[in-house]
C-alpha cells in the first residue's frame, strides 16, 4: 500500500482517485474549491464533476498542497495543462525526494512547445525519469461506473512505470507498461484537436465516412510528428494511440468532441466555453501542436483548420473545404 496524492478534483483526478484507492492505496485529492474537498471529506463525494460517484472511504481531501503531498510516494497530477507550470513550482518544494510523478494532463504548453512531462521535470527540479505518464481511452465517468478498461503507464524508468502499474491494477481497469513517453504524450495532446474535429463534423450533420476519414487521417498526423520527434510508430497503434483517439472522437462523454459540436454549430470559442462550463484542453493545445509540427517541418493539416476555427473564428464549412481540396497524393 502507498501513499498518494491527486492533484486537481475534476472528472478525471476524482475518478483516478478511486481507482488509487480500489487497488489499496490511501489517497488525499487536493481540489481547489472549499466545495469541493468539503464534499469529498464528509459526503464521499464530487458533485459538481461525477455526481453518481461514491468514492472509496481510503480517499480524502484538502485545499492544502502541502497536507495533500504529506509523505506521498505517488504524487498524480491532473490539471489543467496551461497552467501547470505555475502551480507545479509553488508545489515542488512539499514533494518527497524519491516520489514518482505522474501525468494525467495531456497537452503541449504554449510558448515552450514542451510536453507535460518535460515541463513536471523543469517545474519540479526532478529528474524525467522520475515521470510517468497514465494515457489511454479512459473517459472519467466509465472509469467512475467501474466499466472495463485498459490504459498505458509511460515512464523512462520501467522498474517505476512497473511500479506504478501495480499500485494502480484494478479488476475494471488494466495497465500496460511503455518506455515510449514521447509517443504515449503525442498521441494524447494530438487527439484533442481531431476530436474537435469530429465535434464539428457532427453538428454540421455528415456521417461515419467523414469521422472515419478524421479519426485516420488525424492518426497519420499524429504519427508523422511523433515519428519527428523521437517516437516509436509503433505507439500510435496502441492504447495511447488509436485506443484514445477513436474513444476522445466518438464519445459523447468526450469534453473536445462536445466542444466542437459547439464550434460546428457555428459558435464563437467565448459561447462555447460559456454553454459547456470546462476546459477542453485541444482548444489550447492545438496552437502549441501546430507550432510544434512547423517548427519540425510536419504536415498536419486537420490540426491547423482546428485551429484557425478556434483561433480565427473560420467557418467549419470552409475548413472542411480546404481540406478536402488538398494537393491529392498517396496514402
Amino acid at each position: 500500500m502507498s501513499r498518494a496524492a491527486v492533484l486537481g478534483a475534476g472528472s478525471w483526478g476524482t475518478a483516478f482517485a478511486k481507482v488509487l484507492a480500489d487497488a489499496g492505496n490511501d489517497v488525499t485529492l487536493w481540489a481547489r474549491r472549499p466545495a469541493v474537498a468539503a464534499a469529498i471529506r464528509e459526503r464521499h463525494g464530487n458533485p459538481d464533476y461525477l455526481p453518481a460517484l461514491r468514492l472509496p472511504t481510503a480517499v480524502t481531501a484538502t485545499v492544502d498542497p502541502r497536507e495533500a503531498l504529506d509523505e506521498a510516494e505517488l504524487v498524480v497530477i491532473a490539471i489543467p495543462s496551461q497552467t501547470l507550470r505555475l502551480n507545479l513550482g509553488e508545489w515542488a518544494r512539499y514533494l518527497k525526494p524519491d516520489a514518482t510523478l505522474v501525468s494525467l494532463m495531456k497537452g503541449v504548453e504554449l510558448g515552450t512547445l514542451k510536453r507535460m512531462s518535460e515541463v513536471i521535470a523543469e517545474a519540479a527540479g526532478v529528474e524525467p525519469e522520475r515521470v510517468a505518464v497514465v494515457t489511454g481511452p479512459n473517459l472519467a465517468p466509465e472509469i467512475a461506473a467501474e466499466q472495463p478498461a485498459a490504459t498505458v503507464v509511460a515512464c523512462t524508468d520501467t522498474d517505476r512505470a512497473t511500479r506504478v502499474q501495480k499500485a494502480i491494477a484494478t479488476r475494471y481497469l488494466r495497465p500496460y507498461t511503455n518506455d515510449d513517453v514521447i509517443g504515449c504524450e503525442l498521441g494524447g495532446a494530438v487527439k484533442n484537436a481531431i476530436a474537435l474535429a469530429c465535434g464539428m463534423a457532427d453538428a454540421l450533420g455528415f456521417g461515419d465516412n467523414t469521422k472515419a476519414t478524421l479519426i485516420t487521417r488525424g492518426l497519420a498526423e499524429t504519427a508523422r510528428l511523433g515519428v519527428a520527434l523521437g517516437a516509436d510508430p509503433l505507439t500510435f497503434a496502441g492504447l495511447a494511440g488509436l485506443g484514445d483517439l477513436v474513444a476522445t472522437c466518438s464519445s459523447p462523454l468526450s469534453r473536445n468532441r462536445t466542444f466542437g459540436e459547439h464550434l460546428g454549430r457555428g459558435e464563437t470559442l467565448e459561447q462555447a466555453q460559456a454553454a459547456t462550463r470546462y476546459t477542453a484542453e485541444g482548444v489550447k493545445s492545438c496552437l502549441a501542436i501546430r507550432d510544434l509540427a512547423n517548427k519540425h517541418g510536419v504536415e498536419m493539416p486537420i490540426t491547423e483548420q482546428v485551429e484557425r476555427v478556434c483561433h480565427e473564428g473560420l467557418d467549419p464549412r470552409v475548413a472542411v473545404g480546404t481540406l478536402m481540396s488538398r494537393e491529392p497524393k498517396s496514402e
